[in-house]
């Protein structure tokens, strides 16, 4: 049984990866790194300092170029400017305020369980309005390990006092994913339409092209483990 419903963040209820991109271009550049935006997808869904350090390790850039600048601060420059675009341009994602709603009318607790920090899933609550739809939310920068350990989840599930295996993950990211499973949730994959076929999201109990697309029948299916794609 579906005890709880608990959703990532970035990419799946928010259409915020976009914003993302753009200010990891924006900072990447100070230092001579001239991202496209194809090249920032290849690591959606890592925290930011993994980002930045995913890109530091391929094209290093000179500490002259970093103007004193350390990873830590790039990382906090690119969220802060994240915060700012956010507060003011970001929307939800299709399908995503229906399915939070979905869960509420039925008396289900929702969570967000997100890889970015306490003060950016403050920012999204508000911009989308759904602080009262929330039973509570959760930071993986307040664990031990981001995503993809399972430490935001299992930390989120016992905040809810609900057993894992009962609680229902919504992730659009493989490492996200990777996360929710290793906690030993039942998992709904909603991966961006560039990395839709890849077969990292074949570990989702469920994979759909947008949360649009989720219905009660999904629920159904789940009660008798039937697996979806």
């Amino acid at each position: 049984m579906i005890h709880a419903a608990i959703f990532d963040m970035d990419g799946l209820l928010v259409d915020s990866e976009p914003h993302w991109r753009a200010m990891e271009r924006e900072v990447f550049d100070t230092v001579g790194l001239y991202l496209t935006d194809d090249e920032c997808k290849q690591t959606t869904g890592l925290p930011i300092l993994e980002v930045v350090r995913y890109w530091f390790a391929r094209a290093p850039w000179t500490e002259q170029a970093a103007q004193g600048r350390s990873l830590e601060d790039l990382a906090d420059a690119i969220t802060h400017g994240v915060h700012e675009r956010i507060a003011h341009l970001a929307e939800p994602m299709p399908g995503a305020l229906a399915t939070i709603a979905f869960f509420v009318e039925r008396g289900i607790p929702t969570a967000i369980a997100s890889a970015s920090p306490m003060s950016l899933i403050e920012v999204v609550i508000d911009r989308l309005g759904i602080r009262n739809s929330l039973t509570l939310w959760h930071s993986a920068t307040l664990e031990a390990h981001n995503k993809p350990a399972p430490d935001v989840y299992l930390g989120t599930a016992r905040k809810l006092k609900v057993l894992p295996a009962n609680c229902l993950a919504f992730e659009d990211s493989g490492s996200g994913l990777q996360s929710a499973t290793a906690a030993g949730m039942q998992t709904i994959a909603v991966p961006g339409a560039f990395e839709y076929n890849n077969p990292k999201f074949a570990i989702a109990t469920v994979k759909l092209p947008s949360l649009s697309d989720f219905s009660a029948a999904i629920i159904d299916g789940l009660q008798t483990t039937v697996h979806y794609s």
